[in-house]
């Protein structure tokens, strides 16, 4: 019964309200060059998918954020839903990093170019910290945040946990704002990479204790990094990538 709710009920509306949604957010860019009416319809896609799977999402720790600051959102990453979860409760005007290979799809990457997302190219070090540095650029201009995926995508259940990536550090540093560490429990079961039955089911968003960037330098990044991944593996309850477990 739920894998036929999934495929009859929750993909349909998914698809519908994609092309819908997406349709608007691209005419939207043509009167709006700023990016906000295009995160709104953004948030809005996001609940919808949310609602139509039938799955709950409950919010812990916003408490912790200023409501007026900017920041570095940083989240594990398992499922194709953290993304609708995550617009749903971050209640902040947020980009975020994709691959670039999703800019060379259509629609879809039209609506990421035309609403302020920026592409990292993993294949050139040179590219990576060029998008890199044009996210710090955004925060300390435009005062928006951003939001990366450490890991560098999604990560199976026999997987684990990845190695994180510095990026988030630098620009975090580079910027100067706060780092928020954010873990999704409980999504990666509802849908698994490489499947399209979608679990009802409910979800947390924890948000971890924002990380001051304040008398940091580039060359801390590590450390920081090595943070992160410990602050985030400790409200997942997984174990810490070995390669950044601090030392004993």
């Amino acid at each position: 019964m739920s894998f036929l709710r999934s495929i009859l009920v929750s993909s349909p509306l998914i698809v519908l309200s994609t092309v819908v949604l997406g349709t608007l957010s691209i005419l939207a860019s043509l009167v709006d060059k700023s990016g906000r009416t295009q995160h709104r319809l953004a948030r809005l896609w996001g609940k919808i998918l949310l609602a139509v799977s039938f799955i709950r999402v409950r919010a812990e720790g916003l408490e912790k954020l200023d409501p007026s600051g900017t920041y570095v959102f940083v989240a594990n990453h398992g499922s194709l839903m953290d993304i609708p979860a995550l617009l749903k409760t971050l209640r902040y005007e947020f980009r975020f990093f994709a691959k670039k290979g999703l800019y060379k799809i259509p629609f879809l990457g039209t609506h990421l170019r035309r609403a302020g997302h920026l592409p990292v190219d993993r294949s050139s070090a040179r590219a990576s910290l060029k998008s890199m540095t044009e996210g710090a650029h955004i925060i300390a201009e435009k005062q928006i945040s951003v939001l990366l995926f450490p890991e560098g995508g999604r990560v199976s259940e026999e997987e684990g946990t990845r190695e994180y990536k510095e990026g988030a550090a630098y620009i975090a540093i580079k910027a100067g704002v706060p780092i928020v560490p954010i873990a999704i429990i409980g999504m990666r079961p509802l849908l698994p990479m490489g499947s399209l039955h979608i679990k009802s089911g409910r979800v947390t968003v924890r948000v971890g204790e924002p990380i001051s960037t304040a008398n940091l330098k580039i060359g801390d990044r590590v450390e920081l990094t090595q943070r992160l991944a410990a602050e985030i593996a400790g409200m997942l309850g997984d174990p810490i990538p070995a390669a950044q477990a601090a030392p004993r």
